[in-house]
């Protein structure tokens, strides 16, 4: 039976209740903002004594209903809730007045571990925010579903920064968003963080390992599976190919109705590493990219998480797809940028887009902003909260 991992939510209300009891609070969390019983953080904070003034929503909103890129307009009702993603760049944070009257700001956010996903971003943003007002801010932990034994992916460059990435890191970083807040409040002197961390994780750990129940944090991270693929697979993001949104198994299924099939499943296969089949299928995504028409494409079928690489496989992937007459990048609008292709903002290098068009092997794709990679491994040790094992 798998260890059970005790979140940084289950251990504030449990060990250190002291720290929120009494006091007015705002909450920043999302449908997975749950103890292993399920009890949504909102609730089990009332429970102890914290007085919740406020409720904020990051990128798809307190309650997960919207999808991706989509606005979320603030709520009324006797708690009031606030948007932190809407149509500017501006509403990625909280307006200084929404902070007045609270003692402390607790977040409580499942992320997936990659450095596209929003969440730890709007929980960076957030702890500014306070720190300029002078509010506490409680992070409450919780496992990074892929572990934090493997990184992949080079850090991108500063110009390239954004919303899918405001701070250097690698695309998969083998960091809790506890470790994120933490490496940043010491970077950038932020005294009002505190990190409530987990019980029992370890870096080798995968969400198999805690025994944790799955929540979706995002309408289109249904399974702990989602997740594992989900650091090659939001690169399709960059291009015209579906990502499978609109399926029941987005980031695993993906392509486009010009896309020869049987082609990409051996392509992947053949450069892709180990731990994964490409299953060749058609599919008719209900909504998004190619909504309603019949695409041809692969179901990513992970046979071996821990030997799986999927910045690599979905690199192979676009080599492939990259062939195929109907292929193009994304150049609209892409998480508030407009002057630069969303592929270019996701890889974090634009090296990586004219490498796919001129035909580069996986490795030499891979190799790209190794620099950044080896300077970034210099330091990783001190990032950690937790031990290898």
């Amino acid at each position: 039976m798998s260890v059970r991992v005790r979140t940084g939510l289950e251990r504030l209300v449990a060990d250190e209740a002291a720290r929120v009891a009494g006091r007015a609070v705002g909450l920043l969390a999302h449908p997975a903002s749950v103890t292993h019983r399920l009890g949504h953080a909102r609730d089990v904070l009332t429970g102890v004594g914290a007085r919740v003034r406020a409720l904020f929503g990051p990128e798809h909103g307190v309650g997960g209903e919207a999808q991706d890129m989509e606005g979320v307009a603030d709520g009324g009702g006797p708690v009031r809730t606030y948007s932190l993603y809407g149509a500017e760049y501006s509403s990625l944070s909280p307006q200084p007045e929404w902070l007045d009257g609270l003692d402390a700001v607790v977040i409580d956010l499942q992320d997936v571990g990659s450095r596209y996903y929003t969440f730890v971003w709007t929980a960076l943003l957030m702890a500014r925010a306070c720190a300029a007002r002078g509010v506490e801010v409680l992070v409450c932990d919780r496992p990074n579903p892929l572990g934090g034994a493997v990184i992949e992916g080079a850090p991108q460059r500063p110009e390239l920064r954004s919303f899918v990435g405001l701070e250097a890191c690698p695309v998969r970083h083998g960091l809790t968003l506890g470790e994120v807040l933490a490496w940043r409040a010491r970077e950038e002197s932020l005294p009002n963080v505190t990190v409530i961390p987990l019980d029992g994780w370890t870096r080798a750990m995968r969400w198999e390992d805690t025994g944790l129940p799955w929540v979706l944090p995002s309408p289109n991270m249904p399974t702990a599976d989602t997740a594992t693929v989900y650091p090659g697979g939001c690169l399709l993001e960059g291009t015209n190919l579906s990502e499978g949104r609109g399926t029941t198994r987005p980031f695993e299924v993906f392509g486009a109705p010009w896309v020869d099939a049987a082609a990409l499943a051996a392509g992947m296969e053949a450069e892709g590493g180990g731990g994964m089949s490409a299953r060749a299928m058609s599919f008719r995504p209900m909504f998004q990219k190619h909504a309603g028409v019949t695409c041809q494409g692969v179901q990513v079928h992970v046979t071996d998480p821990r030997a799986f690489a999927p910045y690599r496989a979905y690199l192979a992937a676009l080599r492939v797809c990259r062939r195929f007459e109907g292929f193009r990048w994304r150049t609209e609008k892409y998480e508030f940028v407009e002057e630069v292709p969303a592929m270019d903002l996701l890889t974090g290098d634009g090296a990586v887009r004219a490498g796919l068009d001129a035909g580069a092997t996986v490795q030499e794709l891979f190799a790209i902003g190794s620099d950044r990679m080896d300077s970034w491994r210099e330091g990783e040790r001190g990032r950690w909260l937790y031990p290898a094992t």
